[in-house]
């Protein structure tokens, strides 16, 4: 039996980056790649603004390319589906955030979002 179809069914790889004070995750094949961030690129008041900025996590859109804002790069670590859990309805939460990652190694939970929603939220498509 083929490991790596065994894996990609028990677990997700999970980019996690610093924006401010704060650490937040996303599903590491929606990042293209990461470049230094432009005067123009998203920043999500939400989120928390960059102390610095210096860096971007490129995604794709159906319009092209979007660029986030972000502090740092803290490494993408492989989680058990099981330590993923969707954000609830009731918790009104904005339509990027779209779960929560229970991370042992963070220890403590880190709010997963989807990069593409994030500019629909800013009204920038």
């Amino acid at each position: 039996m083929d490991a790596e179809p065994e894996r990609a069914l028990g677990e997700v790889d999970v980019l996690f980056f610093q924006i401010g004070d704060s650490e937040y995750g996303t599903d590491a094949s929606s990042v293209l790649r990461i470049d230094r961030a432009l005067p123009d690129d998203l920043t999500v008041r939400d989120l928390g603004l960059p102390h610095k900025g210096h860096r971007a996590l490129v995604f794709d859109t159906p319009e092209g390319e979007g660029h986030l804002k972000v502090d740092a790069v803290n490494g993408v670590r492989t989680i058990p589906v099981g330590g993923l859990r969707r954000m609830p309805a009731a918790a009104a939460a904005a339509p990027y955030a779209v779960g929560v990652c229970l991370d042992e190694e963070a220890g403590r939970p880190v709010l997963l979002i989807d990069l593409a929603e994030t500019l629909k939220t800013q009204g920038r498509h």
